[in-house]
């Protein structure tokens, strides 16, 4: 399904990209020193869709369903939501193609940082000793998908850990990790899985009596907010 609403969504979320490319700021040639700039660049923009992604609740609607397994294995690496591109996922990779890296690339990049993304969802790999000081490993990345309260919106990272140590939001994998949301859906169906949280926050904006203001922060205030009443 996910991937089914990428290949749809693709084509005009492409022709945004290169609509934008003509009126770029530079023009950036691509070699290896720009590539690895660009490496760098998309991977710092992925940190912020992924913490947007769990802290603005429409955003979260599609996160989600990522995060609603409660196994941590290779196959939880390719459970999606084809809610992504009406989330917002691509706003995010705008600011590279303003600067000026060819749309191409920034799509390549985008797919090759999810990609190596796979390798961190297992439970098999303990630790991989210095490098837990530097890229994003399977023992940070079992914390993020926990639900234990001290793991909750932490380790945000796609490779580098950077990000999470420089904006605070690191958390070292302590006690056992408990997989899944706080809100659980106990369900296998897909289609459930995928809208059961857009169906909980409609709920919730549609309640009578509340305020524009309120409303809006229900669609887009951190998930917690959703239990204002």
């Amino acid at each position: 399904m996910h991937q089914g609403a990428d290949l749809l969504t693709g084509l005009l979320i492409g022709s945004v990209y290169l609509a934008i490319f003509d009126w770029c700021l530079f023009d950036v040639e691509m070699n290896w020193q720009t590539f690895l700039i660009l490496m760098v660049a998309q991977d710092f923009c992925y940190y912020w869709f992924h913490r947007a992604s769990h802290r603005v609740r429409w955003m979260w609607a599609a996160h989600a369903v990522h995060h609603s397994s409660e196994s941590m294995n290779f196959s939880t690496a390719f459970r999606q939501s084809l809610m992504y591109p009406l989330a917002g996922m691509w706003v995010f990779w705008m600011p590279l193609v303003i600067i000026g890296f060819d749309p191409k690339w920034v799509i390549f990049v985008v797919l090759l940082n999810l990609g190596l993304q796979f390798f961190v969802h297992t439970q098999a790999v303990k630790s991989l000793g210095p490098l837990e000081w530097i890229i994003n490993t399977p023992s940070h990345h079992r914390v993020h998908h926990g639900r234990n309260p001290q793991y909750i919106d932490k380790n945000y990272a796609g490779i580098l850990i950077i990000w999470y140590r420089l904006f605070g939001t690191n958390a070292q994998e302590v006690e056992t990790v408990e997989y899944g949301i706080t809100k659980p859906v106990n369900s296998f169906n897909p289609i459930k899985v995928t809208f059961s949280e857009w169906r909980d926050m409609f709920a919730d904006v549609s309640s009578a009596n509340l305020g524009l203001m309120t409303r809006l922060r229900i669609l887009f205030a951190p998930t917690e907010y959703s239990r204002y009443r």
